[in-house]
């Protein structure tokens, strides 16, 4: 960050660091997804095993209607999954009860969708603020985290306006830091460049590396757009319910 500040404080970035560095920021096994379906039963994921490192970018290609978005929301333990496990950071959803699963996700996880879902009625800052204060840090302390953020994401005059006077460039960036204010272990992205224009699509590209270059938080990126696949780490295809690797 600016000026040697951080998002968070030294001892939590340090216990942060020490957790990360222990084990895969994801580990996914035999993850099996299925729904039932005019009386037949959908299989839409089949067998998925899937590791996730620390810092590692990771794009996941496929065709419409292929899982991928399904997928996202089972690593991030939005779906509940058929069989198999997610394991996030040492801790397997399938184990945890709702509001456990809720908790580690928020300290864990951070998310950003093709459209920003931003609230409305909040400024940029009160926006990127709110999964610190849901988690019960102090306002104060969850403004500052938001403000050195978003002026990391180049927001630094915006921190007031509402989403309604924002271009959609810019509300993405909101997006992106409020998934980044609380340094989570991996942020999961569902086509995050897809609502914008080229230019600005770029731009919030370049962002996205920058800032995983230089926090070391993992993303994982559905994508129709095999440029900015190609500037993952790695990529995988999914295709017929099964992930496999891809050259690009």
């Amino acid at each position: 960050m600016s000026n040697g500040e951080s998002m968070k404080s030294h001892g939590e970035s340090n216990n942060n660091n020490n957790k990360k560095s222990a084990q895969p920021v994801i580990d996914c096994r035999d993850l099996c997804k299925s729904y039932l379906e005019g009386g037949n039963r959908l299989r839409v994921l089949s067998n998925i095993n899937l590791t996730i490192e620390t810092g590692e970018k990771l794009a996941i290609i496929g065709a419409s209607g292929s899982g991928k978005s399904t997928l996202l929301n089972m690593l991030g333990g939005l779906d509940e999954v058929s069989s198999g496990e997610v394991i996030v950071s040492g801790h397997n959803f399938s184990t945890m009860s709702e509001s456990e699963c809720a908790s580690w996700r928020n300290h864990e996880l951070g998310f950003v969708y093709q459209f920003h879902h931003l609230l409305g009625e909040f400024t940029a800052l009160e926006n990127v603020a709110m999964p610190l204060l849901i988690r019960g840090v102090k306002r104060r302390e969850a403004q500052q985290r938001a403000r050195v953020i978003l002026e990391r994401v180049g927001l630094a005059e915006r921190l007031k306006h509402k989403p309604s006077t924002l271009s959609g460039g810019e509300r993405q960036r909101v997006a992106i830091a409020r998934a980044l204010v609380s340094e989570p272990s991996c942020v999961l992205m569902d086509e995050p460049t897809g609502n914008l224009d080229a230019d600005t699509a770029e731009t919030v590209l370049q962002l996205l590396l920058e800032l995983n270059a230089e926090l070391a938080i993992s993303f994982v990126i559905v994508t129709h757009d095999r440029d900015i696949a190609a500037q993952m780490d790695r990529t995988l295809v999914l295709e017929k319910g099964e992930l496999r690797e891809s050259a690009v």
